[in-house]
């Protein structure tokens, strides 16, 4: 049995790296709903809500893609 190492470690690498980019992109919209309430109790809070849905749209966008890549009936 062969192990193309290289290939491997790229996966990791892509992996790792699509990780630590959705768990940031989920982090602003978590920031995004606090900044919402918190501009709720002084009056507007659209800036935060808008923030909070595009990020969870993205990260919702991440994972779509990656089932799409798993299952091979969609292709």
């Amino acid at each position: 049995m062969h192990v193309d190492w290289s290939a491997l470690g790229r996966v990791a690498a892509v992996s790792l790296g699509t990780t630590v980019a959705v768990v940031a992109v989920f982090t602003f919209g978590v920031l995004g709903l606090s900044r919402a309430e918190a501009a709720r109790d002084g009056g507007t809070g659209t800036s935060g809500r808008a923030q909070a849905a595009l990020s969870f749209l993205a990260c919702a966008a991440v994972v779509a893609y990656g089932i799409y890549l798993i299952v091979p009936q969609f292709h």
